[in-house]
């Protein structure tokens, strides 16, 4: 919830589901909506994910504190482990790499982007 657009994707397999929405003041009082709606159909519970990948900003301070706050929760009642990124600090990525989803979890290896670390950038 960083920029205009909240985006909600999940790798399982060898299969990339996504969804997005125009992020406006009222996502945070619905997000949780989004998210179980977006698990329900599907057909994927919490238990079956294993990581969590966050985008920490730029943004809003209250955009990307509701996301934080939420993957927080998310960790603390199914201890699921949880990456903070932002695209900055694949700078030196190309753009096809960077819009590919499934790269994610391998960017945040190569540059070794901490779990559970959070440093927000407003």
């Amino acid at each position: 919830m960083t920029g205009k657009i909240f985006f909600l994707a999940i790798i399982k397999d060898k299969n990339i589901y996504t969804s997005s929405a125009v992020n406006s003041k009222s996502n945070f009082d619905k997000i949780i909506i989004l998210i179980n709606n977006f698990l329900r159909k599907n057909k994927i519970s919490l238990n079956e994910i294993d990581e969590i990948y966050v985008n920490r900003g730029p943004g809003s301070f209250a955009g990307i504190r509701n996301a934080l706050s939420i993957v927080k929760g998310i960790h603390l009642a199914k201890n699921i482990d949880y990456f903070c990124f932002s695209f900055s600090d694949f700078s030196k990525e190309n753009e096809n790499k960077l819009s590919n989803w499934k790269e994610l979890p391998n960017l945040c290896k190569k540059y070794k982007i901490k779990k559970n670390l959070i440093n927000p950038i407003y």
